[in-house]
C-alpha cells in the first residue's frame, strides 16, 4: 500500500451511529450500531487504497477536495462504506428510490440492504416526493413507506431519520438548534464547489432558496473521484456536532464540516442539507403528519421481526374502511402518548421493542420532560361563558400577564422550569429555583405544576407589566444580578408523587395543589379565584382583575369535562379579557414580512407593515393585513432600526401574498407582533386561511392596531391559519347566519 499523507484522517471501516443523548436505557439501546457485514472491511480498504494511490500519483486535485480529506479528521465516518452485500438481489439505486409508489414493498423497493446504514439520499428522495405533493394523506403514506423500510432493514437508524424529517436535533428542552446564517452557508457552498461567493449570492436572490442554489452548484461540479455516500445517521450526527460547537474557533470548524457535507452530496441531498442547516425544510411536513407516519409504519410492518420479516403489511386483507379505522386508532395511541411524554428518544425505542399497543404502559408523564400546555379558547362576554358551561359549575381565575412556567420537581430534589414551548428556562429563574424547597410541603416528593411567572414590585407589592419581565436576562442568570423580581402564581397540578393527575377533575387538582404548597407573599402564590355563576359577581371580579394589573379572567369547569387537555386549545378553559367585550374575542400574534416606506411625519421610517399568519400544514406565511396604527414615533423608529437589518431582496417562496399588497421592502420572518382588530372579513386580496372558509379567498383583519412585540414567541408560533378561520367563524354576525350547535373541542391534532 502506498504511503498516504492523510491516511491517519480516514475513519476505520466500521461506521459509528449518531450519538444522540438518550433519556433512558431504552434510548441508549436504540443507539447501538448493528453489526457490520463480515466482509465490509476489505471493500473499505480497497476504496482507501485506491484513493491513496490516486492522490499519491500527484494528479491535479481541487483545493477544496484536498481540504476535505486533510482537514476533517474522522469526517469519513459519516459515509456509507461499500459493503459486500449478501442478499441475492442488489438494492435499488438510491437515485431511483420512490417511497410514494403504489403497492410499496419495504424490502424490494428499498435502496439499501439488511443491516446497512440508511442512505441520506433515500431521505432526500422522500422529501422530494413530499414537496411535490400537497395532499396530506398521500405524504403520510410516502413517509411511512420510508419508515417501514428502515424498521425492517436498519431499525437503529429510525430515530435519526425521524429527527431529520422533523428538522430538529432532539427534544426541545435539550436546546439543540441549528439556524446557521445564510452568509455562512453561502461561504461554505462557495468553498465546497469552487464558485465565487458573489455568484452564489446572485443566484440565491434569483431563486429565493439557498437549498436550490446548493443543489445546482453541486450538480455542476466535477470531481476527480466519487466521494463516499452520505448516510442518514452520519448526517444527523454531524448536524448535532455543529449545533453543540461553541467558542471563538467554532465558526471555522462548522464551515469545514458543512463543506465536507456539500462535497459528498448527490442529486437533491445538497438542497435539503442546506435547508436543514438553515432551520427550515419547507416541504410542508408538520409534526402531526410525522407522528401519523410513524404509527402507520410500526403498525403495517411490525418491528422486531427477522430478516426478511414475515409480516410486511399487517393491514393486508382488511377492507379499505376497516384498514383506515385500524390505523387511526393506533395513530391516536401514539399521539396521546406523545402528548404525555413528548420525547422521541424514549418513545421510539419502546415502539421498536414493545410495539404501539404497549406504549401507554411504558411511556407516561415523567417529571423532567415538559408537556405541551393546555390552552384556553377566547370568548367575548360573560353571557357566552354562561351559555357555554350551561349547568356545569365553574371557577374564575385571574389571567396573569407573565410567562407560562411549568415547574418540575424531581424525586432527587432537582427543580426544572420549562416554557410553554418546552424550552428549558431553569437557568433564567434561579430565584424561583431557590424558593421551591421553602414553599413545598414535606409530603411532596415529585410533582409538575402549571404556573405563571409575573414581574413583581416588592416595594409597592404589586404586579408589573409583562414588558418589565421581558427585560430580564434570558439565560445563565446570576441570583445576585437580578433586578426584576418575579412572583410565581400556581394554578394547576398535573402530577404528584408518581401519579398523573391530568385525568382528574380540576377541582381535585386544585385541592391537591393547595394542600401541597404554602403561599409566600411576592414569591409563591395561588391564582386568585372565585367560584360563582352570578353575572354581576363575574363582572365585578373582571373589573377587579384589571385593577390588579391582570389581563382579565380564566374561566374553568370544576367537575364536568374538567380534565387537563394536554396540547389542546380547549373550550373547557375560556379566557375573558376586558377588551374582548368589543369586537374580536382575541388578539392575534402575527409575523412581520414586509414594510412600506413612510410619508410626511413618518418619512425616513416605515409607515406601515405587511403582516402574516402561519400555516402549519404548508409551512408558509400567509398575508392577513396591512398595519399602520397603534404606533408612537418612538416605537416606529425602534421598529425601523431593528427591521432594517433583516431586509430581503425579494419575497421568500414560502410567503403567500397578492401583488396589490407588495411592500417597498421585504423582511425576513423574524419577529412576532400582537395585534388587535375590530373584526375579521373575507378578503379577495389577503391569503390567510385561504381554502378553510372560502375556497378562493382568504381572511383579513379590519382596523388592525399594534399592541406589542412578542419576544417570547418564534415566527412558527404565530397565530395559525386554522386559528384565524376559527376566530372568523366565532364572530357573532357569522354565528347568527349558522344553525346553533354545540361547538366541538379543538384538538391540537
Amino acid at each position: 500500500m502506498l504511503d498516504c499523507p492523510f491516511k491517519s484522517h480516514i475513519a476505520p471501516s466500521k461506521v459509528p451511529v449518531a450519538k444522540a443523548e438518550k433519556a433512558d436505557e431504552h434510548a441508549a439501546a436504540a443507539a447501538e450500531s448493528p453489526p457490520a457485514p463480515v466482509n465490509s472491511a476489505p471493500a473499505s480498504n480497497n476504496w482507501i487504497n485506491g484513493t491513496c494511490k490516486l492522490l499519491s500519483g500527484r494528479l491535479p486535485v481541487a483545493p477544496v477536495q484536498w481540504d476535505l480529506y486533510t482537514g476533517l479528521g474522522g469526517f469519513m465516518s459519516l459515509f456509507v462504506v461499500p459493503p459486500s452485500v449478501s442478499n441475492s438481489a442488489a438494492p435499488l439505486d438510491p437515485a431511483e428510490y420512490s417511497p410514494s409508489k403504489s403497492s410499496y414493498h419495504p424490502i424490494q423497493d428499498a435502496c439499501w440492504g439488511h443491516s446497512q446504514r440508511v442512505p441520506y439520499l433515500a431521505v432526500a428522495r422522500t422529501f422530494e416526493r413530499i414537496e411535490e405533493v400537497s395532499a396530506r394523506l398521500k405524504n403520510i403514506e410516502t413517509l411511512s413507506n420510508l419508515f417501514r423500510s428502515v424498521i425492517a432493514l436498519s431499525p437503529s437508524d429510525i430515530l435519526p431519520c425521524i429527527y431529520l424529517c422533523l428538522n430538529c436535533l432532539g427534544p426541545a428542552y435539550k436546546g439543540l438548534e441549528l439556524g446557521i446564517g445564510e452568509t455562512i452557508l453561502m461561504k461554505a457552498i462557495a468553498q465546497a464547489t469552487g464558485r465565487q461567493l458573489d455568484q452564489i449570492k446572485v443566484e440565491a436572490q434569483e431563486k429565493g432558496d439557498l437549498g436550490l442554489v446548493a443543489e445546482s452548484s453541486r450538480s455542476n461540479q466535477r470531481t476527480m473521484f466519487t466521494p463516499p455516500k452520505l448516510t442518514a445517521a452520519g448526517v444527523f450526527s454531524k448536524l448535532q456536532e455543529i449545533a453543540k460547537m461553541t467558542g471563538s474557533t467554532s465558526m471555522n470548524k462548522k464551515i469545514n464540516i458543512i463543506k465536507g457535507l456539500f462535497v459528498a452530496c448527490r442529486h437533491s441531498e445538497a438542497r435539503y442539507i442546506t435547508r436543514s442547516l438553515g432551520g427550515k425544510l419547507r416541504i410542508g411536513l408538520a409534526e402531526q403528519s410525522v407522528l401519523s407516519a410513524i404509527a402507520h409504519a410500526v403498525s403495517l410492518t411490525p418491528p422486531g421481526q427477522g430478516c426478511p420479516p414475515e409480516v410486511l403489511d399487517a393491514g393486508q386483507g382488511k377492507s379499505a374502511e376497516a384498514r383506515k379505522a385500524w390505523l387511526e386508532e393506533r395513530t391516536q395511541i401514539l399521539k396521546q402518548t406523545f402528548c404525555e411524554l413528548p420525547s422521541y428518544d424514549i418513545i421510539v425505542p419502546v415502539l421498536l421493542e414493545h410495539g404501539i399497543e404497549s406504549l401507554p404502559q411504558h411511556c407516561k408523564i415523567t417529571p423532567g420532560i415538559p408537556l405541551k400546555p393546555m390552552l384556553a379558547q377566547p370568548t367575548k362576554g360573560i353571557g357566552e361563558v354562561l351559555k357555554r358551561f350551561e349547568e356545569a359549575a365553574f371557577t374564575c381565575e385571574y389571567k396573569y400577564d407573565g410567562e407560562r412556567a411549568q415547574i418540575h420537581i424531581l424525586e432527587n430534589g432537582d427543580v426544572h422550569i420549562y416554557s410553554r414551548n418546552q424550552e428549558d428556562n431553569t437557568s433564567k429563574y434561579p430565584d424561583i429555583i431557590s424558593r421551591i424547597p421553602k414553599v413545598k410541603k414535606g409530603s411532596v416528593q415529585s410533582c409538575i405544576l402549571d404556573a405563571e411567572a409575573v414581574a413583581w414590585d416588592p416595594e409597592k407589592k404589586q404586579i408589573q407589566p409583562f414588558q418589565v419581565l421581558t427585560t430580564r436576562k434570558r439565560k445563565d442568570v446570576e441570583a445576585t444580578e437580578i433586578k426584576v423580581q418575579v412572583c410565581l402564581y400556581a394554578f394547576d397540578m398535573l402530577y404528584l408523587n408518581g401519579e398523573s393527575l391530568v385525568k382528574e377533575p380540576f377541582s381535585k387538582r386544585r385541592q391537591l395543589l393547595h394542600e401541597s404548597f404554602v403561599e409566600t407573599e411576592g414569591e409563591f402564590l395561588f391564582a386568585t379565584s372565585m367560584d360563582t355563576c352570578n353575572t354581576d359577581e363575574i363582572s365585578e371580579f373582571l373589573d377587579q382583575s384589571i385593577k390588579d394589573s391582570c389581563e382579565g379572567l380564566m374561566v374553568k369547569t370544576l367537575d364536568v369535562d374538567a380534565t387537563y387537555e394536554i396540547a389542546k386549545r380547549s373550550h373547557k378553559w375560556l379566557k375573558l379579557k376586558k377588551d374582548y367585550l368589543e369586537g374580536v374575542g382575541d388578539t392575534l400574534d402575527l409575523v412581520v414580512i414586509g414594510a412600506y416606506l413612510g410619508k410626511g411625519k413618518r418619512a425616513g421610517m416605515y409607515g406601515g407593515f405587511l403582516l402574516a399568519c402561519y400555516d402549519e400544514e404548508s409551512e408558509e406565511y400567509q398575508s392577513i393585513c396591512k398595519l399602520g396604527t397603534g404606533f408612537t414615533e418612538e416605537s416606529l423608529e425602534k421598529h425601523h432600526n431593528f427591521l432594517k437589518d433583516h431586509l430581503l431582496e425579494k419575497s421568500r417562496p414560502y410567503y403567500r401574498w397578492d401583488s396589490s399588497m407588495e411592500p417597498d421592502h421585504w423582511l425576513a420572518a423574524v419577529q412576532v407582533w400582537e395585534v388587535k382588530c375590530a373584526d375579521l372579513s373575507i378578503s379577495p386580496v389577503h391569503k390567510a386561511a385561504i381554502g378553510l372558509v372560502d375556497e378562493e379567498k382568504g381572511i383579513s383583519l379590519r382596523f388592525p392596531r399594534f399592541l406589542r412585540v412578542r419576544d417570547d414567541k418564534k415566527p412558527e408560533e404565530a397565530t395559525t391559519s386554522s386559528q384565524v378561520a376559527e376566530l372568523y367563524k366565532q364572530q357573532q354576525q357569522i354565528q347568527n347566519q349558522q344553525p346553533a350547535e354545540k361547538a366541538e373541542d379543538e384538538d391540537f391534532y
